[in-house]
C-alpha cells in the first residue's frame, strides 16, 4: 500500500471485514500506560479503535496517545488509507482534547483538525478534513489481545483450491481470475476477501508480481503485510517488501525480485507476528500496535478474513494455506 491516494469524501481522508476457536485470550481493555494520578491525560493515554461516520457508512481508524516527558501528550494516527503518522502534540483539558496533523496523500490545503472528549464508554468527537468536510467519530479502548497459553495448531486449510474463486469474494467489480491453477489479478481493480474468518493462525502464501507492482495481504482483514517490488538493497522500511505497513520494518528486504515465485510464512498470535520471507525470518514475534491503513474495520477483538489487495497492481498467487489455532 505504498503511496496510496485517496478519493473524495471520507475515503479521501485517512479516517477513520468458518469461525475458528483459538487459544485462550484476555480481551479486557488494557489500563492506561501511566499510573501516576498527577499525569495529564491519564484517562486518554493508550490505544483506541475508532469508527467514523462517513455519511452513514462506518469507516475504521486508530489512535494512540502517549505522554512525552512530564507534560506533553503526543501520539500516532492511522486512517482508512495511508500509513501511521505522528501527532506532535495533543492539547488536553478537563476531559477534552484536540490536535491537528497535515495531510499525507489527501487533496486539500488545510490540516486535519480533530476535537474529542472522554465519555463513559470511550471517546468521541469530530474532525475536519484538509478539504473542509466534517465528520463525527467514536472510539473504544483497543484490546490487548494477550494470549495466556501457547497456541495448539489445527489442520491446514487450503483457501485457494487452484480451480476457481470458491471461498472468496471481491470488493466491487471483480477482475480476479484463475488461470492454469494460479489466482491472477491482471490489473488494478477490486480487493479480494476470504469468506472464512480466523483468529490466530499460520499463513503460507506463494506469490509472484511483475516489475513495479504493489500489493499486500491483510491478516484478519486489519494488518497489512506489504508485497511490493522493493529493491533488495533498499534500507528496510515498514512500507517496503515484507513490512507490516506503517508499523514494523523487516530486518532486511529478502526479496527475489519481480517475476519470481516467492513465499511468506506468517504467524499471528494475538498482536504478535513473525514473518519469514523466502526462508529467512525478517520479523520475529513483534507487536502490531493497531490496524493498518486499508483495514476492513477497527474491531480488533474479533476474528477476520484473509484480505488480498488488488487495487494497486497485478499480482498472482498459487498457494494460500491457513493453519488455524484450535
Amino acid at each position: 500500500m505504498h503511496k496510496k491516494f485517496l478519493i473524495l469524501g471520507l475515503s479521501s481522508i485517512f479516517l477513520f471485514g468458518s469461525a475458528i476457536a483459538t487459544t485462550t485470550l484476555t480481551n479486557d481493555h488494557p489500563p492506561t500506560e501511566n499510573t501516576d494520578q498527577s499525569e495529564i491525560g491519564k484517562d486518554l493515554i493508550g490505544r483506541w479503535d475508532i469508527t467514523v461516520d462517513n455519511k452513514g457508512k462506518q469507516s475504521p481508524s486508530w489512535l494512540e496517545v502517549k505522554l512525552s516527558g512530564t507534560r506533553t501528550l503526543v501520539g500516532r494516527f492511522v486512517g482508512i488509507e495511508g500509513s501511521a503518522r505522528p501527532i506532535s502534540k495533543i492539547d488536553y483539558n478537563n476531559g477534552k482534547f484536540s490536535f491537528a496533523i497535515p495531510p499525507q496523500w489527501e487533496p486539500g490545503d488545510g490540516d486535519f483538525v480533530f476535537e474529542g472528549e472522554l465519555t463513559n464508554n470511550g471517546i468521541k468527537g469530530t474532525m475536519v478534513t484538509s478539504e473542509g468536510e466534517k465528520f463525527s467519530w467514536e472510539g473504544v479502548r483497543a484490546p490487548y489481545l494477550k494470549r495466556t497459553s501457547p497456541p495448539k495448531w489445527g489442520q491446514p486449510i487450503e483457501l485457494f483450491n487452484g480451480k476457481n474463486l470458491t471461498g472468496w469474494k471481491a470488493l466491487g467489480e471483480n477482475q480476479w481470475v484463475v488461470k492454469n491453477g494460479i489466482l491472477t489479478n491482471p490489473r488494478s481493480g477490486s480487493n479480494l476477501i476470504s469468506e472464512r474468518k480466523f483468529e490466530d493462525f499460520k499463513l503460507l502464501v506463494e506469490f509472484r508480481y511483475p516489475k513495479g507492482s504493489n500489493s499486500g495481504i491483510y491478516l484478519r482483514g486489519r494488518y497489512e503485510v506489504q508485497i511490493e517490488d522493493s529493491p533488495k538493497d533498499a534500507y528496510p522500511s515498514d512500507i517496503l517488501f515484507s513490512g507490516v505497513y506503517g508499523f514494523i520494518a523487516p530486518s532486511e528486504i529478502n526479496t527475489l525480485g519481480p517475476d519470481q515465485w516467492q513465499t511468506f510464512e506468517i504467524t499471528l498470535v494475538g498482536r504478535m507476528v513473525t514473518i519469514v520471507a523466502n526462508g529467512k525470518t525478517v520479523i520475529t514475534n513483534q507487536e502490531i500496535p493497531g490496524i493498518t491503513g486499508g483495514a476492513l474495520d477497527s474491531n480488533e477483538g474479533e476474528m477476520g478474513p484473509i484480505y488480498i489487495q488488488g487495487d494497486h497492481g497485478a499480482i498472482e498467487f498459487r498457494k494460500i494455506v491457513v493453519t488455524p489455532a484450535r
